[in-house]
């Protein structure tokens, strides 16, 4: 069966969404038209016209950077039900095709906030966006921290499995910790620590956070250095401006900072010069087996933060296939819809329009969700298509989801994550981020192969991809994830072509207005990619396999113990 749908937002809006959906509502109070025929019409299988036709909707203008609690959430919201009812699917959460997420918003305003640094003398000013950002998790309107000692905790990591605590006899309560990012070993590309230049868990800054929180730290600095992130300043800036979400504490209800933020290279070196030590050499011994903390001499962090705080709501989205015969048992394909929104102010390109980082990886799981509904044999187990929020913020919108899930997470097969699909043309390799930490590799091996790629783990492992998309929530629980995309090398122009878009997307692009929806894009690997990942579930739904963790991950524990009473 062929289907149909208009190409623009004014189109979805005046005839495909009706009536805007009310919070909480439900498929049975709420009626959401399938969209009629128009200008494109869809093909039951994967193709680059119809996955690029989703992305040319959801990554307009008129969507406004699908900024969470926005007008448009509520258009592409009305998007995702119309695409799900055209396709048959069912509501995913009971008879709703919502799963609300409650959540603060918290815009700081900069013109009545204020940080500095004193040291050795010299008060220096922290200009917001150039020296540092800064933001609360606490949903109140005004903290303060004033005064505050500042300690160096290196790479600020408590890890007793690794046999390192970088708060060892030290507290920190009230005190401004000063933390590198990444992991120990990182810098000194030290294989023996942690997992060498492959960061951990222990490497992402939400974590760090978390930890500082943990042992009382009334404020948290994270040192950038492009390397370390992985990504330049500009995106620290642009993913730090503008409104900020988080959970509300009834539904996170673990420790919080006042105070968060990141602290520039510049500015962290005038900080360490001014307490009479160096940077460089502080940072190198962060990075050795008993590292001690080191308190910065006389030097205080103070800030006043103002900032207006907003209880709202936003939504996941989710829609179900039934399985024929095992219903409940569940393969869920994932992909974050929000993005960054709509900054105004004088430029001349203020909307960051999200196309590739996540519209490429909402379209995927549409395509994917159409395949599913036209294959024969028809599923056994059931597919769950879920389209989070909050992912731009932390991954809130799966951690919600994880903590609520609509089919028990022991009854979860296996998670398919979808972001950022690489746009750059068919490939030999096809990148599994976190390869060798499931048996999903070994289900997404052969299938690859018919295809004639090969199964490459992903370059720079040292930014930690596998923590950095939503599916991360899930491995947590011990849901086997698989997150896997495109590579670099082009079958046609090599692997320094491939190498040179990737690396142009992410200096000019990524989380930068100019993501924006491209028609001169090369979609053939987008659409080997989509039938790829589709295979994988279509296996997994097909069969009564569940896969699990390799011996010895530390996401295998997790699996073992949801499974062993089932």
């Amino acid at each position: 069966m062929r289907h149909a749908l208009f190409c623009t937002a004014i189109a979805l809006i005046l005839v495909a969404c009706g009536e805007a959906a009310e919070p909480g509502a439900t498929a049975a109070s709420t009626s959401h038209r399938a969209a009629p025929a128009g200008d494109h019409v869809f093909d039951p299988r994967i193709t680059a016209e119809d996955f690029a036709a989703h992305v040319k909707v959801l990554s307009s203008d008129a969507f406004g950077g699908r900024a969470p609690g926005s007008e448009g959430e509520r258009l592409t919201g009305d998007y995702l039900v119309a695409q799900f009812q055209r396709l048959g699917l069912q509501p995913g959460n009971g008879d709703s095709w919502f799963q609300d997420v409650a959540m603060v918003e918290t815009t700081l305003d900069e013109a009545a906030s204020h940080a500095s640094i004193s040291a050795g003398g010299d008060h220096r000013r922290l200009e917001f966006g150039t020296a540092t950002v800064l933001a609360t998790r606490s949903g109140e309107p005004r903290v303060a921290v004033e005064a505050s000692e500042m300690v160096f905790v290196g790479y600020g990591v408590n890890a007793p499995e690794a046999g390192w605590n970088d708060y060892a006899g030290l507290d920190v309560r009230g005190k401004t910790v000063v933390i590198l990012v990444n992991d120990p070993g990182f810098h000194a590309g030290d294989e023996s620590l942690f997992s060498g230049r492959k960061m951990t868990y222990y490497g992402r800054w939400t974590y760090k956070f978390e930890e500082a929180a943990r042992q009382g730290a009334a404020a948290a600095l994270l040192v950038h250095d492009d390397a370390g992130a992985g990504y330049g300043w500009e995106v620290v800036r642009n993913s730090w401006s503008g409104t900020r979400y988080d959970l509300p504490p009834a539904t996170d209800p673990d420790p919080r900072l006042p105070v968060q933020g990141w602290l520039g290279a510049d500015a962290a070196a005038q900080l360490f010069a001014a307490a009479g030590l160096d940077f460089a050499a502080q940072r190198a011994a962060a990075g050795t087996h008993g590292f001690t903390a080191v308190d910065l001499g006389d030097a205080t962090f103070s800030a006043t933060l103002v900032s207006n705080i907003a209880n709202s709501g936003s939504r996941n989205f989710v829609a179900r296939l039934p399985g024929s015969e095992r219903p409940g048992e569940a393969i869920v394909y994932t992909a974050h819809w929000d993005h960054l929104g709509d900054h105004g102010g004088p430029a001349e390109d203020h909307v960051y329009n999200g196309a590739i980082d996540n519209a490429t990886g909402v379209a995927g799981v549409l395509e994917i969700a159409e395949a599913f509904t036209a294959q024969d044999p028809a599923a056994r187990r059931s597919v769950l298509f879920l389209l989070v929020t909050l992912e731009e913020s932390g991954l809130l919108g799966s951690q919600y989801y994880a903590a609520a899930p609509v089919v028990p997470l022991a009854d979860t097969v296996a998670v398919v994550n979808l972001d950022a699909m690489p746009v750059l043309g068919p490939t030999r390799d096809l990148v599994v981020i976190g390869l060798g930490n499931s048996e999903l590799d070994a289900v997404l091996r052969p299938i690859a192969e018919a295809q004639g790629r090969v199964l490459v783990e992903e370059e720079g492992i040292e930014k930690g991809f596998f923590f950095r998309s939503d599916h991360f929530n899930f491995a947590r629980h011990g849901v086997p994830a698989l997150y896997a995309k495109g590579g670099i090398d082009h079958i046609e122009r090599g692997a320094d072509y491939g190498r040179q878009l990737q690396a142009e997307y992410g200096r000019r692009h990524y989380h930068q207005p100019s993501d924006e929806f491209d028609p001169a894009w090369d979609l053939r690997g987008v659409v080997q990619d989509l039938q790829a990942l589709h295979g994988v579930g279509r296996e997994l739904a097909g069969g009564e396999a569940w896969p699990n963790y390799v011996a010895g991950n530390p996401f295998r524990v997790a699996r073992d113990a949801a499974r062993a009473g089932r």
